[in-house]
């Protein structure tokens, strides 16, 4: 197994994440430094991160958490904003997320303790299946919605087939149903502001088969039972 994905499948960090951390010379195999992300190790190795010792999982764990507005997904933030890790309880297992809700969305977010598990997850060829509950004000017409449910494209970007119908109306606000599969970078943010909608509330409510039920927000639950996909 490669370097990189031992870490990642550590639970330590992404892959991509890990190759930055052994390019960066923070990595030591045996007491001697990693330089580059393509070494092969072993489970009998020792792997230190910064002079913390690294081990594999033997078990895959997943989690689920309503994560809040206005905190990010990554582990480390330059600009100092609160992060979904800096929430976790201190004794919480070194964890990953599956995939990631901006900033200001808040809702479903899948952790888990396995690198590969993740991935697999992340990938559009899983095909794994996104709700959203939205929040919206702006003229929102029912042609707006067929347009979007036809493979719409803006701003020379080709989107796959989304499921788009209104919810409920609560003057001044519509609320919207989103379902994807394909997870373009803000996809539905770009789609809101091609329709000059503000975006009051973005929140996901399903990843695949796991929902987020009754959670509070900040709240994590560990899924028993690990599902066999999540389409």
């Amino acid at each position: 197994m490669r370097i990189a994905k031992y870490i990642s499948n550590a639970g330590y960090c992404s892959r991509r994440d890990a190759e930055k951390l052994i390019l960066s010379g923070k990595v030591y195999i045996n007491d001697v430094l990693c330089k580059k992300p393509n070494v092969n190790v072993n489970p009998n190795d020792k792997i230190l991160i910064e002079k913390k010792l690294v081990k594999l999982k033997n078990n895959i764990r997943l989690w689920k958490i309503y994560k809040p507005p206005r905190t990010i997904c990554t582990n480390k933030d330059p600009q100092k904003r609160k992060t979904i890790f800096d929430i976790l309880p201190n004794d919480f297992p070194r964890v990953i997320s599956i995939g990631r809700l901006d900033f200001m969305s808040e809702g479903l977010l899948l952790l888990t303790n396995n690198g590969d598990y993740a991935r697999n997850l992340e990938l559009p060829s899983s095909n794994v299946l996104r709700v959203y509950r939205l929040c919206l004000k702006g003229d929102i017409t029912t042609n707006m919605i067929n347009q979007i449910n036809r493979n719409i494209s803006i701003y020379g970007i080709n989107y796959k087939k989304i499921s788009a119908k209104i919810e409920k109306f609560q003057n001044p606000y519509t609320w919207v149903i989103f379902k994807l599969k394909e997870g373009k970078n803000r996809e539905i943010r770009n789609i809101c502001k091609f329709f000059k909608w503000s975006v009051i509330k973005l929140i996901r409510i399903q990843y695949g088969t796991i929902k987020l039920s009754q959670q509070k927000m900040g709240e994590i639950q560990e899924v028993k039972k690990l599902p066999s996909k999540l389409c």
